[in-house]
């Protein structure tokens, strides 16, 4: 049985195993240095209900909220308007298994730049891959 309506489209899934402890790897997605290094340069704090922004380049500052966190595992938080992000870290000794999960896609919905949402969510999907390589990239993988 699926979670989706007819007017939902699929969450964006980004799953590898990063050659790092979780430790590690929770700094770099809890933190703003951390993010700022592999993502978007922030004004991020580790903080349940904390209001910050990623700065989006040409798209400006987007604010975010957190919404949750449970340290070294899991972290959310709202991205702008309408979306959700989710890191999901799952220890595995000196590896962790980091996912990425981006949802609030709607068939329905345009962004608050007034582009469809299945046009931006294949954009965002391509973009992920080659972020969460940097991810990678940024703990030593």
């Amino acid at each position: 049985m699926s979670d989706l309506t007819p007017e939902s489209i699929s969450d964006i899934r980004k799953t590898l195993v990063l050659n790092a402890p979780i430790a590690k790897v929770w700094d770099a997605v809890a933190t703003a240095e951390g993010i700022a290094a592999w993502f978007m340069p922030n004004d991020f704090k580790p903080e349940m209900g904390y209001e910050f922004h990623l700065e989006a380049g040409p798209f400006g500052r987007s604010p975010c909220k957190v919404t949750e966190i449970d340290p070294p595992n899991r972290l959310t938080f709202h991205w702008g308007e309408q979306w959700s992000v989710t890191f999901e870290l799952a220890d595995q000794g000196d590896k962790t298994e980091f996912t990425l999960v981006h949802s609030g896609w709607d068939l329905n919905k345009v962004t608050e730049f007034g582009e469809a949402h299945t046009i931006v969510r294949d954009r965002m999907n391509n973009g992920w891959t080659g972020i969460v390589q940097k991810l990678g990239a940024y703990v030593g993988s």
